[in-house]
C-alpha cells in the first residue's frame, strides 16, 4: 500500500474540515476517514462497522448530501465547496453511505490513485 501518498491527502482533508459542523438535529464534526482497501459497498460499510447485515445503509448521491451546505456566499457554504471540491478533485468513484435509521453514520468515500479508498465521516441525527 502507498500509505505515504495518502498521507498528505489525509491531512488535507482534516484541515479543510476542521470546525465544519454536519446540520442535523445535532451537529456533529466532519473528521477525515480512511476505510481501506475494500471498494464500499453497503455490505462492506456495515463489515468495518461491525454492525448487523440487515442495518439500514443508503447510498445517496454527493451533491444531494451536502445540498444545502455549499451555497450561499457565507463563510461556512465556502468552507463546505472547499471541502467538497477537494474530494472531488482529488479522489475517483465518489459515494455517500448513510448508515442507520435515527442516528445516522454517514460516509463520504472516494478511490484515491494508490487504490485506499479514504473521504470524511460525520453523524446525523434525524427523527
Amino acid at each position: 500500500m502507498l500509505s505515504q501518498e495518502v498521507e498528505p491527502l489525509m491531512q488535507a482533508i482534516g484541515e479543510a474540515a476542521a470546525g465544519l459542523l454536519f446540520p442535523s438535529e445535532s451537529d456533529f464534526p466532519i473528521e477525515a476517514y480512511r476505510f481501506g482497501e475494500e471498494e464500499p459497498s453497503p455490505a462492506a460499510v456495515l463489515r468495518a462497522q461491525g454492525l448487523s447485515p440487515d442495518t439500514q445503509v443508503e447510498e445517496v448521491a454527493v451533491a444531494s448530501f451536502f445540498e444545502g451546505l455549499v451555497e450561499g456566499d457565507d463563510d461556512g457554504s465556502a468552507r463546505f465547496r472547499s471541502l467538497v471540491d477537494l474530494l472531488q478533485r482529488e479522489l475517483a468513484d465518489l459515494r455517500v453511505y448513510r448508515v442507520g435509521k435515527v442516528d445516522i453514520d454517514a460516509f463520504v468515500l472516494g478511490r484515491h490513485p494508490s487504490g485506499v479508498w479514504l473521504g470524511v465521516t460525520t453523524k446525523l441525527v434525524e427523527t
